[in-house]
Order: structure tokens, then sequence, then C-alpha cells
């Protein structure tokens, strides 16, 4: 998930940046960019999930197309909510979280 919502942010971002938009578009796509690369390596996923969700929505209403910045927006929400993974350098820096469930039947409970 990390993989897919970087790649599209930073490529969607050079792409409108090679275009030539002007100056607050190209703080946004900036933003995009420096947001996909952090989500790419993982480092600060839970809050770079979480701007990413909000620059994608507000692509959508700033510059329309609606259903892929859709998608990228609940890619970033998804990835602020369940983290990194294993393989990112905030897993490196901070150790892998794992969230283990227990039973609450204890063994001589009846059912």
């Amino acid at each position: 998930m990390r993989l897919t919502a970087g790649m599209a942010l930073a490529l969607e971002g050079v792409q409108a940046l090679r275009v030539g938009p002007p100056l607050g578009s190209a703080l946004l796509q900036a933003l995009s960019i420096g947001l996909g690369l952090l989500l790419l390596v993982g480092l600060w996923t839970p809050v770079a999930g979480a701007l990413v969700a909000v620059t994608a929505l507000w692509n959508v209403v700033a510059f329309g197309h609606l259903w892929p910045w859709i998608m990228v927006a609940t890619l970033g929400a998804a990835l602020a909510l369940i983290g990194p993974g294993a393989w990112s350098i905030d897993a490196r820096l901070f150790g892998w979280k794992r969230l283990e469930i227990r039973n609450r039947k204890t063994p001589d409970s009846p059912p």
C-alpha cells in the first residue's frame, strides 16, 4: 500500500510540475512529492498517511479527477491507521508494533 500511494503521489506531482502550474499549485504538488517519498521509504508513516489523505481530498476539490484521488486518499487514511509495516524506516527506528488479540475465555469457564 505504501508503494502504491507513494509512487502515485510522487509521479503525479512530478508530472504536474513539468507542465508548469501556478505557484499555489506548485507548492501543493511539491508537498505531494515529499509525502510520496516519505511513504515510499516508510518514514513518519502515520503522519504522512494522514497528510496524504488531506492533500488528495484537496486535489479532488481543487483540480477534479475524482476517482484516482479518492483512491489515494483512502490508501493514505489506511496507512495512517495501520502503520508502516515491517520493511520501513519507522520499523527500524521504533520497532515493529504487533497487535495480539487474546481469547477472553478461560479454560475453566463455560461456553
